[in-house]
């Protein structure tokens, strides 16, 4: 075989390699939050939601909590929030298999409850882990909690994701280089016109960003 084509060949080994590798140590990381103690919640919980999604995605969608039927499931936004993710990441080009989905939570808080400060401290080293091996380009932050959270992590004031949704933040998380972008948590749209119709505008503003850095 010409030296050029081995060269070709070991690169494309190398590329397979590295997929296989980000997914193994995301699976890694599932499998301590599926045994997890550390907090609470596991008491209460019936299944843990880790995560789940594309492993070299460019973009992480992160929320706050598994609800009751991704409690059910262990999936992430699966119920009628998620139904309404699903038709969001249709719009600007994405089907959920090809971006990330996690909360910074992996249990269901009960009774759908707000997450305690001890519980996302507690969790979120899953999250920081999960963020590092995929490096995503963009972090989509649904809600007050992801965002707060997300925000501390790379010292951005917050007072609201009324204030700071549709906006786009570059800075640096964990060593690298991301463009984080606030909105509402799909489940506030099932409550309010209002909400809904703002997510579906910030949404189309994270499309016209992708299209500009020929993302989708």
């Amino acid at each position: 075989m010409p030296l050029m084509l081995i060269s070709i060949e070991r690169k494309k080994k190398s590329v397979r390699d590295a997929c296989v590798s980000e997914k193994e140590f995301l699976d890694a990381i599932a499998a301590k939050v599926i045994v997890c103690h550390k907090c609470e919640l596991w008491k209460t919980r019936k299944n843990a939601v880790p995560g789940e999604g594309r492993p070299e995605s460019q973009i992480m969608f992160i929320g706050e909590a598994p609800g009751y039927w991704e409690d059910i499931k262990g999936k992430p936004f699966v119920g009628a929030a998620g139904k309404f993710l699903d038709t969001l990441l249709s719009e600007i080009g994405f089907a959920r298999q090809s971006v990330f989905i996690g909360n910074i939570v992996k249990y269901r808080p009960p009774r759908n409850r707000e997450p305690l400060p001890d519980e996302i401290q507690k969790c979120t080293p899953y999250l920081d882990s999960q963020i590092r091996v995929i490096q995503p380009k963009y972090i989509v932050t649904l809600g007050n909690y992801s965002t707060a959270y997300i925000f501390s992590k790379v010292a951005l004031p917050f007072s609201g994701i009324t204030q700071a949704h549709g906006k786009f933040y570059e800075t640096s998380i964990l060593g690298m280089r991301v463009t984080i972008f606030p909105t509402f948590h799909p489940s506030a749209s099932l409550y309010s016109a209002k909400y809904k119709e703002q997510l579906i505008r910030d949404f189309r503003t994270l499309r016209h960003e992708l299209e500009q850095k020929r993302l989708v």
